[in-house]
């Protein structure tokens, strides 16, 4: 397969240059002008664990410590990855283990795999379960499609609420242009763990598709209230409420974006549309509460 260059990461995953880089200098991948599938499913990984509250650095430690306890080479595609307070679990064969302090977790609902920002589990897998969601990433990440979106759609049929098959079936769907699958694919994950952030920002992703701005504001604004320093929520809604016409209310997310993403072209973007608002609309006075 061709090789995907950095603007092509960061169009097709939805992430800035400045995160990229941070992933980079933390060691959570490394620094490259193109990259492979493989790649791409890791930064995918990593842009999920993004709408929680884990910082890069908390993230490599779990890493490290899970590759020395296990002897997997990289724990961020060969296991299941879960949040466990303020740390990084994993799920390998058929365990949940905190390697940091070299513990085994009580998992009464059976971890998913993707992290959840209020640090509980996904319900989802069953103990088999696992190595059918792992194979079926595999299968993307080996560029054999058709047969991952088999495999997902396979997991559904078992578990309707397997949100993280949910949500990457609805990825694929979403870059062949296939909205409305996208749509449904993206809703069913939000319902089955509304604490999913960014099954929200997804969907607020493909309703702005499809030019439906209300509904994806609302989207937007769900992703928001799991995950107030999503930065990246707050970039799209703000563009959502330019495209509204609503100018006053997408100060407030610019601004907000700008406090939190603060170098970078989407930061000097942000930055733009903030005083373009302000000569506008003649405001002196801005929107200034914190973001939590």
């Amino acid at each position: 397969m061709n090789p995907y260059t950095r603007p092509d990461v960061l169009r097709i995953l939805h992430i800035n240059a400045r995160q990229l880089r941070g992933w980079e200098r933390a060691g959570l991948i490394a620094h490259s002008e193109t990259y492979s599938f493989q790649d791409l499913v890791q930064l995918r990984k990593l842009r999920d664990l993004r709408s929680t509250r884990l910082s890069a650095a908390s993230i490599r430690a779990s890493v490290v410590a899970m590759q020395k306890a296990s002897g997997i080479a990289n724990p961020l595609l060969e296991a299941g990855t879960e949040r466990d307070g303020p740390r990084l679990a994993f799920r390998h064969s058929g365990t949940l283990v905190d390697p940091i302090r070299g513990q085994m977790l009580f998992d009464f609902e059976h971890g998913s795999g993707v992290a959840r920002d209020d640090g509980k589990r996904f319900r989802c897998e069953s103990e088999a379960e696992p190595a059918t969601f792992l194979d079926a990433v595999q299968l993307e990440e080996a560029g054999r499609v058709e047969e991952a979106i088999a495999m997902y759609e396979a997991l559904l049929k078992q578990d309707s609420s397997h949100a993280p098959s949910a949500i990457n079936l609805g990825t694929i769907y979403y870059h062949r242009q296939d909205f409305q699958r996208a749509e449904a694919l993206y809703r069913s994950a939000a319902k089955a763990d509304p604490h999913y952030a960014l099954a929200f920002f997804d969907l607020g992703n493909v309703l702005d598709e499809l030019r439906r701005m209300p509904e994806a504001i609302e989207a937007y604004h769900a992703a928001i209230r799991l995950a107030p320093r999503y930065a990246d929520a707050h970039y799209n809604l703000a563009l959502a409420y330019e495209r509204q016409g609503e100018r006053r209310k997408a100060l407030q997310h610019w601004l907000a974006y700008a406090r939190l993403d603060t170098t970078g072209p989407w930061h000097n973007h942000a930055r733009l549309q903030i005083r373009k608002i302000l000569e506008r609309e003649k405001l002196k006075i801005v929107y200034r509460r914190p973001i939590c």
